[in-house]
């Protein structure tokens, strides 16, 4: 399990896909969201994708705030302290848009534009990630 306290930057053999629950709301907002831990990985995030899929998502830890430059589709973006609880929301994120730094925010979760309605989360809900089998 991974879960919202330990760092899995740069642990070898980390799981590259994850499940994020809404603990709160009993939900899935991503079965299949991708890890980005790394520097590499978080730089990279969804630059050069057409698009996210139902379910799909990615999972930038460390992050403290998101740009949109260069991507060809909105985004929901939650940011997230290190308790899991939602601290910030942004729905939708516009291409070539800058996020808030946020300094409380250990990670923020990208989903496809309409999840978090679609899912009711708001301020104040804990989200855990959990490894994918």
């Amino acid at each position: 399990m991974v879960n919202n306290k330990t760092s899995v930057a740069g642990v070898k053999g980390t799981p590259r896909v994850a499940i994020v629950l809404s603990t709160t709301k009993g939900t899935t907002l991503a079965s299949s969201a991708e890890l980005a831990t790394t520097y590499a990985q978080r730089r990279q995030g969804l630059l050069g994708r057409s698009s996210l899929e139902e379910g799909e998502g990615l999972i930038i830890r460390p992050c403290k705030g998101v740009h949109s430059f260069g991507m060809k589709f909105p985004i929901d973006v939650a940011y997230v302290s290190k308790g899991g609880k939602v601290i910030h929301i942004i729905s939708p994120l516009l291409p070539n848009r800058l996020g808030p730094l946020t300094l409380r925010a250990a990670w923020v979760l990208e989903l496809p534009q309409g999840s978090l309605l679609r899912t009711e989360t708001v301020f104040g809900d804990t989200l855990v990630i959990l490894q994918a089998n």
